[in-house]
């Protein structure tokens, strides 16, 4: 019979369709296009559309992350993560999985983007991913695995997407997911608290893997080794004060690190100076609505900088 062509639940045949127990929905796998250690994510169609659909045996698994889906979908203006479509439970034979169905992000590999297009693109999406990562922890959620191998940049508006949330884990708890590299812990540099400044040494290692892609190993660890692989790069050095914050947890917020990220060309971040964000330099003891006037004024004036050259570019055909 056709079950007995499966050789385990998650070696599911190209052209194999699946269907949800409750809902009825069938899914006609395509490919695989991923898989961990609590499941495998497929590319299937579905009602003439391509999806992206994830199994597991492991039912805590999947209301974990469906949990995390949903929270993101009432949230509004985070696009980080992929849209929720169907949560439903497959059964072969005796046995039951647990499946759920979200939005197919296509795009290019974040690293592969930065490669093709240049480091002219790394701050508009880092800048991007702080900006979500903010809106994410103000409503009680880290990231967790954190990694250019689950980002994805997509074209039409440029926008940069997360394919994987396995990883996200409510404030206070333990980091459920993670990869060494971008891993805190694996650095001697911190815990493994679910906390904003564990996701924000990530975004820092996510630029270091932007110059070095093939990474490096681990020899002595901590600071010392990490800084002494920032400043011997041309183009990562300059972001060294921002890098240097990050990595030691002076950070606690996405948007205190955006801020600095916005403005490290207009003023040097002095190694020593006290952990806040940076600001615009302004009279002395101004009112606090005149700060946050000066700060948005900065943002406003560098993003329609970098767009308007954006945009030259690519009347030249330099860019598209």
């Amino acid at each position: 019979m056709a079950m007995n062509t499966l050789k385990s639940p998650f070696n599911i045949p190209n052209g194999r369709c699946i269907e949800g127990k409750w809902h009825k929905n069938r899914y006609k796998i395509q490919k695989e296009l991923g898989r961990g250690a609590n499941g495998v994510v497929y590319l299937a169609e579905w009602k003439g559309r391509k999806v992206a659909v994830k199994i597991s045996d492991n039912h805590l698994t999947i209301t974990s992350e469906t949990n995390v889906l949903k929270a993101l979908s009432k949230a509004q203006g985070i696009a980080l993560g992929p849209s929720l479509l169907d949560v439903d439970d497959w059964e072969i034979g005796s046995r039951k999985f647990s499946f759920y169905a979200m939005e197919y992000i296509e795009g290019e590999h974040f690293l592969q983007f930065i490669k093709r297009k240049g480091m002219v693109w790394l701050d508009i999406l880092i800048l991007q991913l702080l900006s979500d990562l903010q809106s994410l922890h103000e409503r009680g959620w880290i990231f967790g695995d954190l990694k250019p191998d689950n980002l994805i940049v997509t074209p039409l508006p440029v926008k940069i997407r997360c394919i994987d949330v396995g990883g996200t884990t409510a404030i206070g708890r333990s980091i459920k997911e993670f990869t060494e590299f971008f891993d805190r812990g694996y650095w001697g540099l911190g815990s493994r608290r679910a906390e904003p400044s564990y996701d924000l040494f990530s975004v820092a290692m996510i630029i270091v893997n932007a110059y070095y892609p093939d990474r490096f190993p681990k020899k002595i660890g901590g600071i010392q080794q990490l800084q002494k692989m920032i400043v011997q790069k041309n183009g990562l050095h300059k972001y060294e004060p921002i890098l240097l914050r990050a990595l030691t947890g002076k950070y606690h917020q996405a948007k205190e690190m955006r801020l600095d990220l916005l403005t490290f060309g207009q003023k040097k971040i002095k190694k020593n100076q006290p952990s806040r964000p940076l600001k615009a330099k302004v009279p002395s003891n101004p009112p606090q609505s005149k700060q946050k006037r000066t700060a948005g004024w900065l943002e406003t004036i560098f993003i329609f900088l970098i767009i308007s050259l954006f945009y030259s570019l690519y009347i030249f055909g330099q860019i598209g």
